[in-house]
């Protein structure tokens, strides 16, 4: 049975010599704590756990951190070396300092007589049931290097799509941020200057201009509340998407509707759906308990209600091609396929190709999106700053004009 994990205890006492000693260790508990400190010739006065900061500096642990964890256990498995010895070695090349922390306690859990999928399942936060499951299924056939080979390129493949999306939506709504900001700037400290030194010139402006100087006045009065309300605004929509499964499932459908980006997201879920499912199923877990793993896998409510659909057809006998192509949600490319693997017995194999086709396509439609962003942003900065500029040099222009 695997142990709790470690904490860090602070002791005070004195050495065999008398001497007062201080310091830090770790244990699971103050009672074993204080028996390491015995047999290191220690008498302890106090042993008391370590107050956490409120304020953490630790840095974060990613999934990418978790996808490249996962690929250097499957070389060092592959190398033949034994499992705590391969966390070990893994653990003194990692970068991060809590993932390292993290890949001793998962060592000190399986050192200890827990097993790899046990001690993993301790940490579900970093490593969810389809990642603990597989784990689990190479632990019991005596494949635990070959499984891990394939979690590592699951995980690998599913980040690249996660980060690609990312960057392409990440750059322009970032530029967008930016053009308002500074145009908020210019509507709050640069027309100002404008408008005082229009109201010198005893003769009437311009339309364009007096509708920028009436926003400028609205922004300059109103300029927290908007700024409160957008904030405010933030954090009601992400709320609203953690609490409301409806709320949360509206979103998924809206997102799908997109143009452009909704064609990506489509593309991403399907490559997702045939990736966890080529996965799952070449890892010997039963179609059945792979699909239920699949519908979490999706990352979208609209299809992950469809893939139970799927699973609860499944179960009473119906083809799993059948049922994919019931739900009139799934692309013709992925419904032939499965057919022909279903068929052929090579499901696994035909439901990796299809990934592969899927996300060399997001990979396609990213580039694309983003060469057809360029422009677009460049447009939106023109209107935005450039417009500005043109209502306020408009009167000096008609000025010269009269002249």
């Amino acid at each position: 049975m695997a142990t709790a994990s470690a904490d860090v205890f602070v002791y005070k006492g004195t050495d065999k010599k008398g001497n007062k000693v201080e310091g830090e260790i770790s244990g699971a508990s103050s009672a074993l704590v204080k028996a390491q400190l015995v047999k290191k010739g220690i008498n302890a006065k106090s042993v008391r756990k370590k107050a956490k900061p409120l304020f953490s500096n630790a840095k974060k642990i990613t999934p990418q951190d978790v996808a490249i964890f996962t690929r250097q256990m499957a070389t060092m498995m592959k190398a033949g070396l034994p499992l705590v010895q391969s966390f070990e070695i893994v653990a003194d090349g990692l970068e991060n300092p809590s993932m390292k922390d993290l890949v001793l306690k998962i060592r000190d859990d399986v050192a200890a007589g827990g097993g790899f999928a046990n001690a993993l399942a301790k940490h579900p936060r970093y490593f969810d049931d389809l990642f603990c499951n597989l784990v689990d299924s190479g632990e019991q056939s005596g494949a635990l290097e070959t499984m891990l080979d394939r979690i590592a390129t699951y995980k690998e493949k599913t980040e690249a799509i996660k980060a690609k999306i990312k960057k392409a939506l990440t750059y322009p709504i970032a530029v967008v941020v930016v053009a308002l900001i500074v145009t908020g700037i210019l509507l709050v400290k640069v027309v100002p200057q404008f408008a005082e030194t229009f109201s010198s010139f005893g003769a009437n402006l311009p339309a364009f201009t007096l509708f920028v100087l009436n926003i400028s006045e609205v922004v300059q009065e109103l300029w927290l509340i908007i700024l409160v309300c957008i904030v405010a605004g933030v954090f009601v929509f992400r709320e609203a998407t953690l609490r409301s499964e409806a709320f949360a499932a509206a979103v998924d459908r809206a997102m799908l509707k997109l143009p452009i980006v909704g064609d990506i997201v489509y593309q991403s879920i399907v490559a997702r759906f045939a990736r966890t499912l080529s996965t799952t199923f070449a890892a010997g877990v039963p179609l059945i308990d792979a699909l239920q793993s699949v519908a979490g896998a999706t990352g979208n409510s609209v299809y992950e209600k469809a893939t139970n659909k799927v699973r609860e057809e499944v179960a009473t006998g119906i083809q799993l091609n059948a049922s994919l192509k019931a739900t009139g949600l799934f692309p013709t490319m992925l419904i032939q396929m499965t057919a022909i693997g279903e068929e052929s017995g090579a499901l696994d194999e035909m439901l990796d190709k299809v990934a592969e086709f899927y996300e060399d396509a997001v990979d396609n439609l990213v580039d694309s999106l983003t060469s057809l962003l360029e422009p677009m942003i460049m447009s939106v900065l023109g209107v935005l700053v450039g417009g500005l500029m043109i209502a306020m040099y408009l009167p000096i222009f008609q000025m010269g004009q009269v002249v």
